[in-house]
């Protein structure tokens, strides 16, 4: 758990992270270009369990909302795995979001982190 609190990933450190919702426009996007391919090919169990999870659980259903998204929690100067954790979970309160992300917890105030929360719900809100 200490490692989860301090966002200590020595051997991640150089990985991006992807949210739930772009994995699913890449797997999406993957499929898409089977179909029009002229041998279409058969997909393994994985990729459509991965294609159906990343449906269900993505939070954000478009390119748009997924960029603004991204775009408000960069400027907050976050970590990426706090990025990807809070679009990915959507907390709705800063004591969900610290219960979730323990690194969060004397990083950013409490009103500063409902401001970005509700920022996110917003973003969410309007999107099609």
């Amino acid at each position: 758990m200490r490692n989860i609190a301090i966002n200590s990933f020595a051997e991640f450190e150089n990985a991006e992270t992807l949210l739930i919702s772009e994995v699913y426009m890449l797997l999406e996007h993957r499929k898409a270009q089977n179909e029009s391919a002229e041998e279409e090919q058969e997909f393994s169990e994985v990729f459509m369990k991965s294609l159906t999870y990343t449906n269900r659980f993505g939070k954000l259903k478009n390119k748009e909302t997924i960029a603004a998204v991204r775009s408000l929690l960069m400027q907050k100067k976050l970590h990426k795995f706090e990025i990807a954790s809070l679009a990915n979970l959507c907390p709705e309160t800063p004591e969900e979001a610290k219960a979730l992300i323990p690194s969060l917890e004397g990083r950013l105030e409490d009103e500063e982190l409902r401001t970005i929360l509700d920022d996110i719900q917003t973003k969410r809100s309007l999107q099609y």
